[in-house]
């Protein structure tokens, strides 16, 4: 009889593998790769005059530009990140609850709706350029921020600083406060304690927040677009779209593919390599210190200028704008049709994710089988696979292998399917390892079937995983924009797209209501998310 080697030692049942889960998984597996398979292949077609082509026109440029962006912003995102969750977690002050996941909602906002609306008030007759007037004279100008490399550094600095702080902020609610204590025994100062003992217990948190907005920049399209700085995701878009150069689109993705994949390697490598436990059976969380009314008036202070930049100022410029627009010409006669449009594509998009996810996140959590990981491993190459690269691929795609869904709106599912299936699979595997496998197999003892089981014991008890992964895939399908711009059919246009549209044109108040919509649709659910975790994880 063949033993088991499952991720839980005791199992009453004879080894074997799920057929139709197994070809599940297989299927993902290969559609995930699909893309960047084909991409390989294209640049790995190009010779050398090609190469040089390339070296000459873009890539020293695109290189320091892309490589100096995520470095500034990883600064950035660390001080604003690693600030805000101390304050958060150390200090104890009125609406600190609130506060807690107010901080965070900048996610919830797709960074071309914050670049659109920065450029626009620094344009003339802008709320920044009437602002320098009124306090400095009638003479008083503010340089404009296209192509400024420090104001798209404050752009997406205000859109990814979340990244760090949630991780950052969880981990400082786990902090054993007899460490301190141990340390204040031997006579170590506050500030040595902080250096020596509190930020190497939570650099994990650290890095892996930097790790995710240094990401996030290198996909980012739309931000840098609006304010005309180049880095590999504008020049991929500009030689596809602009030159219909296949080949050229995809030797960018290559080198594209291989700075995430070395950030990706080195920030595991510096996980594996290092170890901070804490020890539980002395834990004992830090309380927080009580702030008096001048203590409360500077963190508010600070809370308010983080979130009315990042948050506040983008949501009532779209309502100022939207009610010009709206007074003005009413409002656009096809917003419906937009509306429609992104909420159709990003249904059927999230559906079919967490659809395929289940099989996938299910075998690698309840088997220890080589193949069950590569496939979880191969679902998870999204991560390493910005807009534009998964739109080229899945262009590619759909010219070779599915020609039927070659101009259509399949495309975009395809494509948002590929990108952001690494998301749900986040939250599915997660719930799948708190289910015991014992319920399992006492359902199947009283003669269930296996996929009896499956649907009436384990889906039930992971549904708020299902819930979860779902929304997530959901609203990051209605932020994007590169994928979009590049597959969706003739007149066949997005919220995302047509603020694009609008905004490349001057169309300010035609933008801002469909703007304001994508917002109105996504934030409330991404909100409710981010309430959920904060009340979970409060001390």
């Amino acid at each position: 009889m063949r033993h088991p080697i499952l991720a839980f030692p005791l199992r009453v049942f004879e080894y074997h593998r799920p057929v139709g889960m197994t070809v599940a998984g297989a299927g993902v597996s290969v559609l995930m790769l699909l893309p960047l398979a084909y991409i390989v292949y294209y640049a790995l077609s190009a010779g050398a005059a090609d190469w040089a082509r390339i070296w000459s026109k873009w890539l020293p440029v695109l290189l320091a530009n892309t490589l100096g962006l995520g470095a500034a912003v990883a600064l950035v995102t660390l001080l604003l990140g690693t600030s805000l969750a101390w304050l958060v977690t150390r200090y104890e002050f009125a609406g600190k609850g609130i506060w807690s996941w107010l901080l965070a909602t900048p996610l919830g906002i797709p960074t071309y709706i914050m670049a659109y609306v920065y450029t626009e008030m620094f344009l003339p007759g802008g709320w920044a350029q009437s602002a320098a007037r009124l306090l400095g004279g009638p003479e008083a100008r503010l340089p404009l921020l296209y192509g400024a490399f420090p104001a798209v550094v404050m752009v997406l600095s205000l859109a990814t600083y979340p990244y760090v702080y949630l991780l950052v902020r969880a981990s400082l609610v786990n902090h054993n406060i007899t460490f301190d204590e141990a340390a204040q025994i031997q006579g170590v100062t506050r500030l040595f304690r902080f250096l020596r003992i509190t930020l190497p217990l939570h650099r994990p948190a650290v890095m892996a927040g930097l790790f995710l907005a240094v990401m996030y920049v290198f996909a980012d399209f739309g931000a840098v677009s609006m304010m005309r700085y180049s880095t590999f995701t504008r020049a991929i878009y500009l030689e596809l779209a602009g030159r219909t150069d296949r080949v050229g689109a995809s030797m960018l993705c290559l080198v594209l593919i291989v700075l995430s994949a070395v950030l990706f390697w080195l920030e595991r490598r510096n996980r594996s390599r290092s170890r901070y436990y804490q020890t539980v059976g002395t834990f004992r969380p830090v309380p927080g210190r009580r702030c008096g009314w001048s203590g409360t008036a500077l963190i508010w202070s600070y809370f308010l200028l983080v979130f009315g930049s990042a948050t506040g100022v983008v949501i009532a410029f779209l309502v100022v704008k939207s009610v010009e627009g709206i007074r003005a010409a009413g409002l656009p006669e096809d917003l419906g049709s937009y509306a429609f449009n992104s909420l159709f594509v990003s249904v059927a998009a999230a559906s079919a994710a967490v659809f395929l996810i289940v099989p996938v996140a299910y075998l690698a959590t309840r088997y220890q089988d080589r193949l069950y990981q590569f496939y979880l491993r191969c679902a998870y190459a999204g991560y390493v696979l910005p807009g534009p690269i998964v739109g080229v691929g899945v262009l590619f795609i759909a010219i070779h292998l599915f020609n039927p869904i070659y101009g259509t709106a399949g495309t975009v599912i395809l494509a948002y399917l590929i990108r952001f299936l690494p998301e749900g699979l986040q939250a599915l595997e997660a719930s799948f390892q708190q289910v015991k496998p014992h319920l399992e197999e006492a359902a199947r003892s009283l003669g269930s079937t296996f996929h009896s089981a499956l649907l009436r014991v384990l889906l039930p008890m992971i549904r708020p995983g299902i819930v979860t992964g779902w929304v997530l895939i959901f609203v990051s399908s209605m932020k994007e924009l590169p994928a979009t711009l590049l597959l969706r059919p003739l007149g066949f246009d997005t919220l995302a797209v047509r603020i694009w549209i609008e905004t490349s044109e001057e169309y300010y108040e035609l933008a801002a209501p469909a703007a304001l919509l994508l917002i109105g649709v996504t934030f409330p659910l991404f909100a409710l998310l981010l309430a959920r975790t904060t009340r979970q994880t409060l001390p």
